[in-house]
């Protein structure tokens, strides 16, 4: 599986930004997608996950309220809304893939590039 994540920039703070994860192979359907970041000295951590039917889906405590994640399998897309951004939300967000469904960055398998998001004050 081979994962192309999109949709960063520059954004004031209390605005919005949509990230893509765009994954292809004939099984990219069959993953749990998750997002992860890491901002500027500091490690890389966890963001969200979504099952493969959806269903379930998680978030780490700093973004939840304000992040939504989603996917069109059909598309094999995945999706991350971020709203009521805040300058610490500054960083670059991966996406991943896993055959498994959780938290811990160990369980995914497959990485996107990266896509820079910066929340000025």
């Amino acid at each position: 599986v081979q994962l192309q994540a999109s949709g960063g920039g520059l954004v004031q703070a209390g605005g919005s930004l949509r990230l893509s994860c765009a994954a292809s192979g004939r099984t990219a359907s069959s993953y749990s997608m998750g997002w992860f970041r890491q901002a500027p000295g500091k490690e890389r951590e966890f963001v969200s996950v979504i099952s493969v039917s959806g269903i379930n889906t998680n978030y780490a405590d700093s973004v939840k309220d304000r992040f939504t994640i989603s996917r069109d399998n059909a598309k094999g897309t995945a999706f991350l809304q971020m709203n009521s951004l805040k300058p610490e939300d500054t960083a670059v967000y991966y996406c991943a893939a896993s055959t498994n469904y959780g938290r811990s960055q160990a369980i995914f398998r497959y990485w996107g590039q990266g896509t820079l998001v910066t929340v000025s004050s």
